[in-house]
């Protein structure tokens, strides 16, 4: 992915966090997913593989997409927090323009 495409996907996470459709970090990715209102799932390439284990499999099982995307600096920033290992997209319109966006359609 070119990085132009990664910036506007990061900003494209930033604008959704401020919509309020977003959820942030592993438990409150969790949380959504099990509430099924993750449409989808982005992990850190850096992530802890514990934290990882919380969310792929309950993705998977709610057959929500996942990608591993960024590092947790870089998830992070563009939510306006800390390093997070896992986010959760829960607006539709975000999601699917973010697929696009990371090329994982």
């Amino acid at each position: 992915m070119g990085t132009s495409r990664k910036a506007e996907a990061l900003a494209l996470l930033g604008i959704a966090r401020r919509a309020g459709a977003v959820v942030k970090g592993t438990d409150a990715t969790r949380r959504g997913l099990r509430q099924r209102e993750v449409r989808l799932m982005i992990v850190a390439v850096d992530g802890a593989d514990g934290q990882v284990r919380k969310v792929v499999p309950l993705a998977r099982a709610q057959e929500v997409f996942w990608t591993a995307f960024g590092t947790r600096a870089e998830l992070g920033s563009a939510v306006g927090d800390g390093p997070l290992t896992a986010v959760g997209v829960t607006g539709a319109s975000f999601a699917k323009q973010l697929k696009q966006l990371i090329g994982r359609d």
